[in-house]
């Protein structure tokens, strides 16, 4: 990659490139080198209120008046821009937050296409209003109009999948969109920018302004605004909620998790073992719904201990954008103190480390920390209670079905959980009994046409699937007379 191309120091607003009202911009910083990435343009109110504009004017021109068949035809050229840039911007993000590269091309680079695609595929085989007999005679139209102007505020860890799932089901509906994309990762949130010029959209459908917190309120909260779309963490979403519930704006919050993988009685710690790093670690445990507290049968306690902590022992940590890598540095210095904090927190609570704890020795340079394993953990605890966002996991003993399910449950969070076990039927029993909006049963993978999103402090609403397009559409009643 020539590191001449990663300065964008120009907004993406009606269709155009321009510069900030107030030539604000900040330095991207590699996260396994400590060195400047490149450069980015940083909005403030009035670039906000610039592209709010344009946003509405495209809903009220072009892409009003586009077919469903125009729309979906778009989105497919939308995912073929995406798809042709696939690897260059899998680099670009793993540089960005440290992403392992294996997943970063599937997640980064080919998952936005495939999403687009799939809600292009899904519009055009779902009819826009359906006509039903009414109870008292006569009949009722019920339309599916776009609600209008989408505020979408995506954060730094997984930048093009959780844009995408905002995007690609709120242009399919026939929004428009203002996408505010985290500091942290706004370079590779320019590529959108790119695919829809690319793509021929009409100017204004899609606006992309990096932007500081401020800003981003100021958009929340912006009279223009029909909508918010939100992924953060959880102290934010609540933020937004209450200026959503005064205004009475429709709001989707993707939030935090801290869930927990229960270790069935008949689970084959092979398995486990063996989707342990994609599952309680992956992406250097910066994703929301990672099974992070392990809970475990007290008679196969000592030997889960060994399974996990011998696992993680092994795993591959070093440069993102070698394929090899499994765990790869965290995003920023202030995100490496967090994670070291909760460490040190755990080590305070007496808890035993049976491996990481620190900051590899073999990396001087670059946000990196021990992937680290705490056994014999207290579910009250700190490190088992809050959301940590780093390669930390925490080991829990339970005795019977009832405690684990208790132990699992014993969490403000609500966003996600596995459950590992030789009898699927068992398996899906006892998903049953999570509080959680999304659990996998031997595995856990999200699910382009199934609904992800959390309950409790994880969330309101459901992204992806049928019912990640629903919220960007408003049901419009028109009834008529008997004939």
């Amino acid at each position: 990659m020539d590191d001449n191309t990663l300065d964008h120091t120009s907004l993406f607003i009606g269709g155009r490139w321009v510069a900030p009202c107030h030539g604000g911009s900040v330095d991207l910083v590699e996260a396994a080198t400590e060195k400047v990435l490149g450069r980015s343009a940083v909005g403030s109110d009035e670039d906000i209120d610039a592209a709010v504009v344009a946003a509405r004017t495209a809903l009220e021109g072009p892409w009003g008046e586009y077919s469903v068949a125009q729309r979906a035809a778009a989105l497919e050229r939308f995912a073929a821009a995406l798809k042709s840039r696939a690897k260059t911007t899998a680099a670009l993000v793993s540089r960005e937050n440290g992403m392992p590269i294996a997943l970063s091309i599937a997640v980064n680079g080919y998952g936005p296409a495939a999403m687009f695609g799939y809600y292009a595929d899904l519009i055009r085989n779902t009819d826009a209003e359906d006509v039903r007999p009414s109870m008292f005679g006569g009949r009722t139209v019920v339309r599916r109009e776009p609600v209008g102007v989408i505020a979408a505020i995506t954060p730094w860890n997984y930048p093009q999948p959780l844009a995408a799932m905002k995007l690609a089901p709120a242009l399919a509906a026939g929004c428009t969109v203002v996408l505010k994309p985290a500091p942290e990762t706004a370079l590779d949130a320019f590529v959108f920018a790119e695919a829809a010029l690319e793509a021929e959209l009409p100017d204004g459908v899609l606006n992309v302004v990096p932007a500081d917190r401020a800003a981003g309120a100021h958009l929340v909260a912006h009279p223009g605004v029909d909508k918010v779309a939100f992924t953060g963490s959880t102290a934010a979403g609540r933020a937004i909620g209450e200026v959503c519930g005064r205004l009475l704006r429709p709001v989707t919050l993707e939030l935090g998790g801290k869930s927990a993988a229960i270790i069935a009685e008949d689970a084959d710690l092979e398995v486990f073992a063996a989707n342990l790093a994609d599952v309680s670690l992956v992406n250097n445990g910066q994703t929301c719904h990672a099974s992070t507290r392990i809970l475990a049968p007290r008679s196969r306690y000592a030997d889960v201990v060994e399974a996990v902590t011998e696992t993680v022992r092994n795993l591959s940590v070093g440069d993102p954008l070698d394929r090899a890598t499994q765990i790869g540095p965290l995003v920023s210095s202030a995100q490496r103190d967090r994670v070291l904090g909760y460490i040190a927190a755990g080590k305070r609570g007496g808890y035993r480390i049976t491996t990481g704890g620190g900051v590899p020795a073999s990396s001087p340079l670059g946000w990196f920390v021990e992937p680290t394993v705490f056994a014999d953990v207290d579910n009250t605890s700190r490190i088992a209670q809050e959301e940590i966002f780093g390669p930390v996991l925490a080991i829990t003993a339970y005795d019977g079905e009832d405690e684990a399910v208790a132990l699992a449950n014993d969490s403000e969070y609500g966003l996600a959980g596995t459950v590992w076990t030789s009898d699927e039927a068992y398996g899906l029993a006892l998903a049953a009994r999570i509080e959680s909006g999304t659990v996998g049963v031997n595995h856990y993978a999200l699910d382009l046409a199934a609904p992800f999103g959390g309950v409790k402090a994880s969330g309101l609403g459901r992204e992806l699937g049928p019912e990640g397009l629903t919220p960007y559409q408003q049901p419009k009643s028109i009834y008529l007379g008997t004939r």
